[in-house]
């Protein structure tokens, strides 16, 4: 594991550097949230209950940007092929790149829903679970992104393949989210069943999405 530190480090560095991975995701993360009350109109009873739902919306969405260029760069210029020369595992550079655009792009976005749910009347019992929810699920979200990147890196325009590929696999991590914020609201109780699943979602996602990468990345290249 000694080159996941270096990994991860140049993924940050290239994440908050030219391209602004972090500030496009949180400019468009604020983008959705403004937008929704121009479309539902003014009524703050509405908007508090169906605020929690429309964070995790705008949180997957803003999640997928960026992803295209999580592994694509390092096919063109045989960064891939140096790493698996070197004899590490694959498996760490995927790694090292999840976690690196995370912590870049994923945990700025659960920082801001505490202070974007403002805008959208929700209590301060829901922002606690919706920002719990988010810090436990986003990082699913990034490793079923980055599967997607992989199975895209070497083919033209891979950013709209990519949405069409992560998407239909986030609508779990999604549902329980919001059935968790939905239940922290109503009653204590309903909040612990689809926390824990989204929990065990989260971990199934740490297990089996890297390696999935790791064999596609190294598919694409043969």
């Amino acid at each position: 594991m000694g080159s996941f530190p270096s990994v991860l480090g140049q993924t940050l560095r290239l994440s908050l550097r030219a391209g602004g991975g972090a500030i496009i995701g949180l400019v468009f993360f604020l983008a959705v949230i403004t937008v929704i009350p121009f479309g539902v109109g003014p009524d703050l009873n509405l908007l508090g209950r169906i605020g929690p739902a429309i964070l995790w919306i705008g949180a997957l969405l803003a999640s997928l940007l960026g992803l295209e260029r999580l592994f694509a760069a390092d096919r063109e210029d045989g960064t891939l092929d140096l790493f698996i020369v070197s004899g590490e595992p694959l498996v760490t550079f995927v790694l090292g790149r999840a976690f690196g655009h995370w912590l870049a792009t994923g945990l700025p976005l659960v920082l801001a829903a505490p202070v974007l749910g403002l805008l959208l009347n929700v209590d301060p019992i829901a922002l606690a679970a919706v920002t719990l929810t988010l810090l436990v699920g986003s990082p699913a979200l990034t490793l079923i992104g980055a599967v997607g990147a992989a199975l895209t890196a070497g083919l033209p325009r891979g950013g709209t393949m990519i949405a069409v590929l992560v998407l239909p696999l986030a609508v779990p991590v999604l549902i329980f989210g919001v059935t968790a914020t939905n239940g922290a609201i109503s009653d204590p109780e309903p909040f612990t069943a689809p926390f824990l699943l989204l929990s065990a979602g989260t971990l199934m996602a740490l297990v089996l999405a890297p390696p999935t990468a790791a064999f596609a990345l190294r598919l694409g290249l043969e």
